[in-house]
């Protein structure tokens, strides 16, 4: 089995991960909002507090916090670099590598930045979204 077989089967599995993983979601989701539609279909009563609990499942619980964006930004900015920094030494061995991993390094150091980007935009959001909170 060759390289290129290798990367075809590791991106099919990434593939078939994502999408088992998304119909979970959307499976559970239908089971959790299933006696909710059942009783509207019955056209019973329903109590605010059983609606509530029904549906606070299907709210995303937690939000996103910039700092943890900031981590991941950080140490996947640090690795492109460490990677970057490794394509010079792997260029002593083999000269023909240089380019290959110094592209990954860049690639991951953009990520890292990206991450780096989006705390700051959504950090920036929540201070808004607080401070309209305050005046409203």
């Amino acid at each position: 089995m060759g390289i290129f077989d290798v990367a075809v089967v590791f991106w099919i599995f990434v593939a078939i991960a994502a999408v088992a993983g998304i119909a979970g979601d959307v499976i559970k989701r239908r089971q959790t909002l299933e006696p909710l539609r059942l009783a509207i279909e019955r056209g019973q009563q329903l109590d605010p507090q059983v609606l509530d609990k029904l549906l606070a499942g299907t709210e995303r619980a937690e939000r996103i916090d910039p700092t943890h964006l900031q981590i991941g930004g950080i140490i996947t900015a640090a690795s492109g670099i460490g990677v970057a920094l490794l394509s010079w030494f792997i260029a002593q061995v083999n000269a023909h590598a240089f380019y290959p991993i110094m592209g990954v390094g860049v690639v991951a150091i953009c990520v890292g930045v990206g991450l780096l980007v989006a705390a700051h935009v959504l950090a920036r959001q929540r201070k808004q979204e607080e401070s309209a909170d305050r005046t409203a």
